[in-house]
Protein backbone atom coordinates (compact mmCIF):
# COMPACT_ATOMS: atom_id res chain seq x y z
CA UNK A 1 0.00 0.00 0.00
CA UNK A 2 1.68 2.75 -1.37
CA UNK A 3 -0.08 6.50 -0.29
CA UNK A 4 1.48 9.89 -1.98
CA UNK A 5 -0.02 13.07 -0.71
CA UNK A 6 0.98 16.97 0.42
CA UNK A 7 1.82 17.34 4.30
CA UNK A 8 -0.33 19.20 6.87
CA UNK A 9 1.68 20.31 9.54
CA UNK A 10 0.52 20.30 13.37
CA UNK A 11 2.44 20.71 16.81
CA UNK A 12 2.25 18.45 19.97
CA UNK A 13 -1.40 17.99 22.02
CA UNK A 14 -3.44 17.72 19.28
CA UNK A 15 -6.58 16.63 20.84
CA UNK A 16 -9.76 15.31 20.35
CA UNK A 17 -10.99 18.37 21.07
CA UNK A 18 -8.90 19.68 18.51
CA UNK A 19 -9.90 17.73 15.86
CA UNK A 20 -13.91 17.86 16.50
CA UNK A 21 -14.24 20.85 18.60
CA UNK A 22 -17.13 20.50 21.26
CA UNK A 23 -19.41 23.22 19.79
CA UNK A 24 -20.56 21.17 17.11
CA UNK A 25 -21.28 17.82 19.66
CA UNK A 26 -25.30 18.56 17.80
CA UNK A 27 -23.09 17.15 14.47
CA UNK A 28 -22.26 14.09 15.56
CA UNK A 29 -24.96 12.31 13.69
CA UNK A 30 -23.72 14.61 10.41
CA UNK A 31 -20.55 13.26 9.93
CA UNK A 32 -20.18 15.29 6.33
CA UNK A 33 -21.31 18.31 7.99
CA UNK A 34 -19.06 17.86 11.25
CA UNK A 35 -15.86 17.12 8.54
CA UNK A 36 -16.66 20.60 7.51
CA UNK A 37 -15.10 21.65 11.26
CA UNK A 38 -12.09 19.04 11.08
CA UNK A 39 -8.98 20.78 13.21
CA UNK A 40 -10.96 23.81 12.99
CA UNK A 41 -9.00 24.59 16.36
CA UNK A 42 -5.70 23.99 15.67
CA UNK A 43 -6.16 25.82 12.02
CA UNK A 44 -9.18 27.66 11.22
CA UNK A 45 -8.58 27.04 7.46
CA UNK A 46 -6.95 23.57 7.50
CA UNK A 47 -10.98 22.53 6.03
CA UNK A 48 -11.15 24.48 3.51
CA UNK A 49 -7.85 23.69 2.15
CA UNK A 50 -7.13 20.09 2.53
CA UNK A 51 -7.67 17.83 -0.66
CA UNK A 52 -8.06 14.24 -1.12
CA UNK A 53 -4.76 12.16 -0.83
CA UNK A 54 -3.35 14.98 1.75
CA UNK A 55 -1.31 13.54 5.03
CA UNK A 56 -0.98 15.15 8.54
CA UNK A 57 2.37 15.03 10.52
CA UNK A 58 2.18 16.01 13.90
CA UNK A 59 4.31 16.34 16.80
CA UNK A 60 3.59 13.84 20.05
CA UNK A 61 0.24 12.86 21.65
CA UNK A 62 -1.41 13.21 18.31
CA UNK A 63 -5.47 12.47 19.49
CA UNK A 64 -5.44 12.85 23.28
CA UNK A 65 -8.29 13.74 25.22
CA UNK A 66 -11.35 11.55 25.71
CA UNK A 67 -12.41 9.24 23.19
CA UNK A 68 -13.91 10.52 20.50
CA UNK A 69 -14.48 7.74 17.25
CA UNK A 70 -15.77 10.04 15.84
CA UNK A 71 -12.25 12.34 15.17
CA UNK A 72 -10.80 10.05 13.21
CA UNK A 73 -13.30 9.21 11.20
CA UNK A 74 -14.00 13.09 10.17
CA UNK A 75 -10.26 13.36 9.38
CA UNK A 76 -10.79 10.81 6.70
CA UNK A 77 -13.76 11.92 5.75
CA UNK A 78 -12.25 15.41 4.43
CA UNK A 79 -9.74 13.54 2.93
CA UNK A 80 -6.74 12.80 4.63
CA UNK A 81 -4.94 9.57 2.97
CA UNK A 82 -2.38 8.83 6.41
CA UNK A 83 -1.27 10.83 9.95
CA UNK A 84 2.03 10.54 10.94
CA UNK A 85 3.10 11.58 14.18
CA UNK A 86 6.00 10.96 16.93
CA UNK A 87 3.32 9.55 19.11
CA UNK A 88 -0.62 8.92 19.33
CA UNK A 89 -2.80 8.52 22.38
CA UNK A 90 -4.03 5.09 22.31
CA UNK A 91 -7.40 5.18 22.15
CA UNK A 92 -7.09 7.55 19.00
CA UNK A 93 -4.66 5.05 17.41
CA UNK A 94 -7.00 2.33 17.70
CA UNK A 95 -9.48 3.96 16.72
CA UNK A 96 -7.90 5.34 13.64
CA UNK A 97 -7.03 1.68 11.91
CA UNK A 98 -10.65 0.66 13.00
CA UNK A 99 -11.91 2.97 11.25
CA UNK A 100 -9.27 2.72 7.89
CA UNK A 101 -7.41 5.25 8.75
CA UNK A 102 -3.62 4.58 8.22
CA UNK A 103 -1.35 5.81 11.30
CA UNK A 104 2.82 5.86 11.40
CA UNK A 105 5.06 6.91 14.37
CA UNK A 106 7.88 9.00 13.30
CA UNK A 107 10.01 11.55 14.42
CA UNK A 108 8.52 14.65 12.17
CA UNK A 109 11.11 16.88 13.17
CA UNK A 110 12.46 17.53 9.37
CA UNK A 111 9.33 16.90 7.50
CA UNK A 112 7.77 20.48 6.86
CA UNK A 113 4.20 21.74 5.59
CA UNK A 114 3.97 21.51 1.95
CA UNK A 115 6.34 19.06 1.53
CA UNK A 116 5.44 15.50 -0.79
CA UNK A 117 5.84 12.42 0.92
CA UNK A 118 5.59 8.76 -0.64
CA UNK A 119 4.91 6.34 2.02
CA UNK A 120 5.06 2.58 1.99
CA UNK A 121 2.58 1.75 4.46
CA UNK A 122 3.85 -2.19 4.36
CA UNK A 123 7.41 -1.13 4.41
CA UNK A 124 6.63 1.77 6.86
CA UNK A 125 9.47 3.31 4.24
CA UNK A 126 8.42 7.02 4.02
CA UNK A 127 10.21 9.54 1.33
CA UNK A 128 9.58 13.31 1.27
CA UNK A 129 9.89 13.84 -2.73
CA UNK A 130 10.58 17.93 -1.54
CA UNK A 131 13.74 17.36 0.24
CA UNK A 132 14.65 13.42 -1.37
CA UNK A 133 15.04 12.38 2.78
CA UNK A 134 13.97 8.84 3.49
CA UNK A 135 13.00 7.93 6.94
CA UNK A 136 11.91 4.47 8.49
CA UNK A 137 9.01 4.25 10.56
CA UNK A 138 8.00 0.84 12.48
CA UNK A 139 5.57 -0.87 9.78
CA UNK A 140 2.02 -1.32 10.83
CA UNK A 141 1.38 -5.29 11.35
CA UNK A 142 -0.08 -7.27 8.48
CA UNK A 143 -3.22 -7.95 10.56
CA UNK A 144 -3.99 -3.71 10.59
CA UNK A 145 -3.48 -3.19 7.10
CA UNK A 146 -5.53 -6.16 6.35
CA UNK A 147 -8.29 -3.44 8.27
CA UNK A 148 -7.15 -0.81 6.59
CA UNK A 149 -7.39 -2.41 3.05
CA UNK A 150 -10.72 -3.56 3.30
CA UNK A 151 -12.01 0.11 4.58
CA UNK A 152 -11.94 -0.30 8.57
CA UNK A 153 -12.99 -2.77 11.29
CA UNK A 154 -16.61 -3.47 10.30
CA UNK A 155 -15.85 -3.77 6.49
CA UNK A 156 -13.31 -6.51 7.56
CA UNK A 157 -15.70 -8.52 10.21
CA UNK A 158 -18.67 -8.15 7.48
CA UNK A 159 -15.60 -9.60 5.07
CA UNK A 160 -14.53 -12.25 6.83
CA UNK A 161 -17.17 -13.45 9.33
CA UNK A 162 -18.14 -17.25 8.97
CA UNK A 163 -21.79 -16.49 10.44
CA UNK A 164 -24.68 -14.41 8.63
CA UNK A 165 -25.47 -11.21 11.12
CA UNK A 166 -29.42 -10.93 9.47
CA UNK A 167 -32.16 -12.10 11.44
CA UNK A 168 -35.18 -14.45 10.12
CA UNK A 169 -38.27 -13.24 10.89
Amino acid sequence: MVIEGRVWKFGDSISTDHIAPGRYFHLRQNLPELAKHVLEDADPEFSKKVKQGDIIVAGENFGLGSSREHAPRIIKLAGVSLIIAKSFARIFYRNAINVGLPVLELNTDEINEGDILKVDLEKGLIEDKSTGKVYNAPPLPAFMLKIIRDGGITEHIKKYSDFNLEIDN
